[in-house]
Order: structure tokens, then C-alpha cells, then sequence
């Protein structure tokens, strides 16, 4: 455990901003994954819920919590599975 004070707010700082990340992590996958289980039923109802998942996908990549590239593939990958 830090015993300076900036390093006990430097860990309360970096949890706040893991929750903020998991948090759109979270709602980044769980919008992947109902694409992937409407896709096997019904195609057209999964490029409805495309346009939602890109903006998450794009959101995380902008706010640094995944890379520009593996932004590029998720959304590669499910515009690919959509069709």
C-alpha cells in the first residue's frame, strides 16, 4: 500500500477510471455479442443493431480503451457477419 498522499490519490483516481472503462467495455461486447445471437436467427434485425454496436466500438477507441486497429477489425468482422 502507498503511504505518500499522492500515491493513495493516484490509486483512487486510476480506480475510478477503470470502472469507467470496464464499464464501456462492457456495453462494447454485450452489444457484439446480441449482434452475433441475432445474426444466426435474423439478418435484418442485425443491421439494425450495427449502427449501435459502431458507435460503442468507435466510443471505446476514442476514450483509448481498445486501439484504432482493433476498432477497425471488430467492426470489420461484424459488418462481415451481418451480410
Amino acid at each position: 500500500m502507498p503511504i505518500i498522499k499522492s500515491a493513495k490519490k493516484a490509486i483512487r483516481v486510476s480506480a475510478r477510471k477503470k470502472a469507467v472503462n470496464d464499464r464501456r467495455r462492457h456495453a462494447m461486447k454485450d452489444m457484439i455479442k446480441k449482434i452475433e445471437k441475432t445474426s444466426k436467427n435474423d439478418k435484418k434485425e442485425a443491421q439494425k443493431l450495427l449502427n449501435s454496436a459502431f458507435a460503442a466500438i468507435d466510443k471505446a477507441a476514442k476514450r483509448g480503451v481498445i486501439k484504432k486497429n482493433n476498432a477497425a477489425r471488430k467492426k470489420s468482422r461484424l459488418s462481415r457477419l451481418v451480410k
